[in-house]
């Protein structure tokens, strides 16, 4: 049995800080980050059957032309994705009352849908990119044994390519769902690895008051290329999401609304657009 210590619960029989128990959710789920987003996605299902929102953790379920889809606010960062995918897990492959892990697991179809800045020129604003990889540079998926879910050439390749300082631990690179790949993929998304930062300013390269300890990292990312895999975009969530998500017998994809251009230096004149674009995308190909 899964200690009361570990596995934390509600009076209510819920998860600890998602505020779910197993009846709330769809095996279709899309992450969003911004709490304010979910509903930007739920405007458009026929109707809404549950909602609940705890912290920053916002949930809505409901019914999309037939299908049961759940759309989940995660909020920023790797820390934010251990406990979402934690407790998701445990919500559909875990007793709540019994605290044991049940014998026949569910996977879970995750997307998630995000803004982010390329960092390709031939990547303009307004565009989506599909992450086929995660590279993770935040170091939360090393408290766990990876070894047999992670990419280790990727990994090798990019600790070369850019000189990384092992001070900052290694680069965990993680392959997305090929099932959910084969879903949403068309001639209207790029393709490439994203790479998943542990902080928005130094840990992205951005220098305000402070120095950073590589200030040519990104650059360096820029032209970084592993079979033809090239790195798109720089965020704080997919490495993390593709690594739990193989640990626990997850699908997970991650797509990206590019709102900004670092190599050019531009930003969308109408992001907001962007996002609906990419939402009414999503639901248009989980629906078929």
């Amino acid at each position: 049995m899964i200690k009361s210590s570990e596995l934390i619960l509600n009076p209510d029989g819920s998860v600890y800080h998602l505020n779910l128990k197993p009846e709330h959710i769809a095996n279709d789920i899309i992450f969003v980050g911004d709490q304010n987003r979910v509903e930007k996605i739920t405007k458009s299902f026929d109707s809404i059957e549950f909602s609940q929102q705890k912290r920053e953790f916002k949930t809505q379920t409901g019914i999309f032309k037939g299908k049961r889809i759940t759309v989940l606010s995660t909020g920023i960062g790797p820390d934010n994705i251990d406990i979402v995918m934690n407790e998701l897990d445990a919500v559909v492959n875990i007793d709540l009352e019994t605290r044991q892990p049940k014998e026949t697991l569910t996977s879970l179809n995750i997307i998630r849908i995000g803004t982010s800045g390329s960092l390709q020129a031939d990547i303009p604003c307004d565009s989506f990119v599909m992450n086929t990889f995660g590279l993770g540079l935040d170091n939360m998926l090393r408290s766990y044994l990876i070894d047999e879910v992670s990419e280790t050439e990727i990994e090798d390749a990019f600790i070369k390519h850019t000189n990384w300082d092992v001070k900052k631990g290694r680069p965990y690179a993680i392959a997305c769902s090929e099932k959910l790949e084969k879903i949403i993929e068309s001639n209207q998304m790029h393709k490439g690895i994203t790479a998943t930062a542990g902080g928005f300013y130094g840990p992205q390269g951005r220098v305000l008051r402070l120095n950073i300890q590589d200030e040519d990292l990104n650059s360096k990312m820029d032209n970084f290329e592993f079979n033809e895999h090239r790195i798109t975009n720089l965020e704080m969530e997919t490495a993390a999401i593709y690594g739990l998500g193989k640990l626990l017998g997850h699908e997970c994809l991650s797509l990206n609304a590019i709102i900004a251009n670092r190599a050019t230096g531009t930003f969308s004149a109408d992001p907001y657009k962007a996002v609906d674009e990419l939402i009414a995308y999503t639901l248009d190909k989980l629906s078929k």
